[in-house]
Formats: C-alpha cells, structure tokens, sequence
C-alpha cells in the first residue's frame, strides 16, 4: 500500500524531547504503511549534540521518515530562559509555514496534522493557517500533564492569584496524587513570577485547543492521573509511552562497560544528572565523600557547569581530580569509576547496575523502570521531575536523597546537599529490606512497561486509536 497521510512533527531542540518524538515517529509508520513523517528540526546554536543526533536518526529509520533541519535562529538572549525558549520558537515560524506550504503542494501524501512538542505550542498558529488539527505531544508524564492544566484552570476558572502560594504553607488538592502537595514545593517557578507566568499557563490553555495529546506514558504506571485528566476537561489523550530509544548497540572496547562486565550482578550504583546536570566543585566534593563513606561500587558521570549566565551545556572536565578530593580517584581505583558523559541506556541495560542516583528527568524515569533498576531521587532543575519524584516514591519505586534542591541552569544552586544526606539514600536505595521489596516494585513495573507496548497492550492500543484518528479524517 502506497503512503496516503502525512504528519509533520515540530520537537523542542532537546535531545530528551527529540528521541521520544523520533521513536514514536517509528512506531507510527512500523504500524501503518499508509503514514509517513516529517521530522522539522529546529536547533540551538549552543548545542552540538543534535548534530550527531540527528546523523543517527537519519542512518536508523525508515524512508518514510525524513529530517528537515531549519533555518538557525538567534533571537536574544537578554531575556529569562523561558522567555527566550518562547521567542526562540516563534522565531521559526515562517520557516514551519514554508516548510508546509511545500509538503501541501503535493497531492500525495496528503498532510493530515501537526504533531507538536509541548513547548512548541505557538506552532497551532500555522496549522489553522493550514486547516489541519494539531495534536501535542507531551515527553513527560501525564502527571505533569494535568499539573498544568490544573494550575491554568485555578487561575483561568477559579481566579486564583498564583503568586500568593509562593512561600506559603498553602496544599494543592491536585488530584493525580493520592495526597494534597505543598504548593511551595510543587509549584512551577514559572507560575510565581509575572514575567514568566503567562508563558508556562498559555501553554497549558492552547493544549486544550488541540485535537489529542500524546502522551509518553502508559496507563498502568499513572492510572490516577489518567483518570483525573478527565475531570480536568483536557482533550483526548493517547498514553503511548514508554518512548524510549533502548537499543543497546555492542560497544566492546567500551572501558566503562568492560569494567562493569567485571562487578558482582546489582552491585555498582550509577549517579547520573542528565543531559544539563553538573555541579560546582563544593557539591562534587560532598558526592565523592559519601560515595568513599558508602565503600559501595560506583559508577559517577560528572560534567563541568557552563560558565555564570551563559546559554550553554555542561561539557567533560579535562581532568575530574581537579574538582574531586585530593586522593579519591586512588583511594576508590578498586570499587569505583569517574566518568564525563555517559551512555545511560548501555549503563542501566548491564546487569551489574543495582541502582540510579538520578535528577528525575522523565526519559530517566522511564529507562530505569524499563531496565527494573530502582532509583534514588535528586530532582534539580525542572518542576517535571518533582512530579517524576512524587510519582515513583508513590509507587515505591524509589528512595529519596533530596526534595526541596534546586539548581538554575544559568547560575547554579546556592545550597549544598551534604555527603551525610547523599550516603544515607545510596544505602536506603542498596542496602536492607526496603531495598529488596523496592527491587521487586521496580521489575515488576518493568515487565508492566514492556506489555503496554505489545500487541494488545494498553499503550499499543492507545496508539491505534490515535492513527484511526488521523487516517479518517
């Protein structure tokens, strides 16, 4: 069967957004040979790694998937990061309107909608200019999801000042969690200061202009939210997830695999912060004392901070012992490895890892109840993985290291957790009985999460419903 319906695909230049939307791309078009996608790429001029990235995806997938690499934008920088991340993505506007303009002149296939990120809402502007549906997809949980239009309809619906919660001993009913939240802690920094707010709420409005949201979860691991976003008044949502890419290709000659090939089964502890995690050298410090105080087998990605309010991504330090104890790296030659970035999905894939100490990014999550490898939780810089946290801790799925740090991308954290706080949620998250039932938690989520996606599974499902839609209208 020829091809006959087209999806464009807008992603958020983030290598965590940008892998979860590519993999569904592919499931979509493993599933129906009627579809084709048209991946359009937008890219920072500070970021390299969608280069390579997008090298890999090209070399992987289908020829009824193709890369389109936008123009470069550089609107300025002197603005509030999300205020510039808006900006960055109004800036390509026209390029998106040519880039469609182009697909529709084709008589076949036919461009059935625009599958967009949800931070690239301003983008449901060119689909009306088109008369197509626009659907969003969401790369974090559907907690997150229904936090935000939660938080749009108390200011929307119920007139609720927002900025009054800021500080205040004030709980959130929100009704994806079993528990009233403190609002000090859950709420999005964007939601308390004027100048962001409307950006982080007018996301959460246009969401509900759209035809679907896609989500990259799947129904058993958040059935409460699923639930909840009902009475939120979204739109429909396809639980899709896990969207992950976990093809772990051979990597022999690997050193870091290769000692991990040595270590006992669920022995080594893996601390890894993301594609944006570092730390200064007082943190550093603090993590290598209580990795040394734990005396358990380790394995620590550590990446260098881009310098003070610059628009940059953390890079591999030169030389690690520059910011470590003076003497780790000899006295823990034995038991532990000191790494700049890191092949998570090869790491957590190796039957030698027993646990994740993670800054709960979504993708994170994800991999890790994918590979039954139970987490210790840190969550940073981004309120989505507050929610991560609260949902795996719900579970039982995780141990907890520290709730209330946060670090800024472009200046840092004026707080430090210390060595005592991180020791003692490496040995909750490896050592006694909690450990073990939490291990048990976690592989059986795993299997969960692989179901979903087969033939039958609730997520496999979910997407079916979702090509119905696109391929009747």
């Amino acid at each position: 069967m020829s091809t006959t319906s087209e999806l464009v695909f807008i992603p958020f230049p983030a290598i965590g957004h940008l892998v979860s939307m590519v993999e569904m791309a592919k499931l979509l078009v493993d599933r129906d040979d009627r579809l084709s996608v048209t991946v359009l790429i937008m890219k920072f001029h500070f970021d390299s790694k969608i280069d390579s990235s997008l090298k890999s995806f090209t070399a992987s997938v289908t020829t009824r998937i193709r890369f389109v690499l936008l123009p470069q934008r550089n609107p300025s920088r002197e603005t509030s990061p999300m205020a510039f991340l808006y900006q960055f993505v109004e800036s390509h506007k026209a390029d998106v309107r040519q880039a469609l303009a182009d697909l529709s002149s084709c008589s076949l296939p036919r461009l059935k909608g625009l599958v967009i990120d949800m931070l690239c809402t301003s983008m449901m502007d060119v689909a009306i200019e088109f008369s197509i549906p626009s659907y969003v997809f969401f790369p974090s949980g559907m907690a997150y999801l229904g936090l935000m239009l939660y938080l749009q309809s108390l200011q929307d619906e119920q007139r609720m000042d927002l900025t009054s919660l800021n500080g205040s001993d004030a709980e959130l009913d929100f009704p994806c969690f079993a528990n009233p939240l403190p609002a000090a802690k859950f709420l999005p920094s964007e939601v308390l200061m004027k100048e962001k707010r409307p950006i982080y709420l007018g996301h959460a409005r246009r969401f509900r202009e759209s035809k679907g949201i896609l989500v990259n979860t799947f129904a058993e691991l958040e059935p409460r939210a699923v639930e909840a976003l009902v009475g939120l008044g979204a739109p429909t949502v396809y639980p899709v997830g896990p969207m992950l890419n976990i093809e772990v290709e051979s990597k022999k000659g690997c050193e870091i695999l290769d000692w991990l090939d040595q270590q006992p089964d669920a022995s080594v502890v893996f601390l890894c912060f993301g594609s944006f995690g570092s730390f200064d050298e007082d943190q550093v410090k603090e993590i290598a004392c209580a990795l040394e105080r734990s005396k358990r087998r380790f394995l620590l990605s550590l990446r260098r901070p881009p310098a003070k309010d610059k628009s940059e991504v953390p890079s591999d330090f030169a030389d690690p012992t520059e910011v470590l104890p003076e003497g780790f790296i000899d006295r823990t030659a034995g038991v532990g490895r000191v790494i700049g970035w890191a092949p998570q999905v090869a790491i957590l894939a190796h039957r030698a890892i027993g646990g994740f100490v993670s800054h709960c990014g979504w993708n994170s999550i994800l991999e890790s109840i994918w590979f039954g490898v139970p987490v210790a939780t840190w969550p940073q810089y981004a309120e989505q993985q507050f929610n991560a946290f609260e949902l795996v801790a719900e579970l039982g799925l995780a141990a907890e290291i520290k709730m209330d740090y946060r670090r800024d991308l472009m200046k840092g954290s004026d707080s430090i957790v210390m060595a005592d706080e991180i020791e003692g949620g490496i040995r909750r998250l490896m050592e006694g009985e909690e450990a073990e039932e939490r291990r048990k938690k976690v592989k059986e989520a795993s299997e969960k999460s692989r179901k979903a996606l087969m033939e039958g599974g609730s997520s496999y499902l979910s997407l079916g419903r979702f090509i119905e839609d696109v391929t009747s209208q």
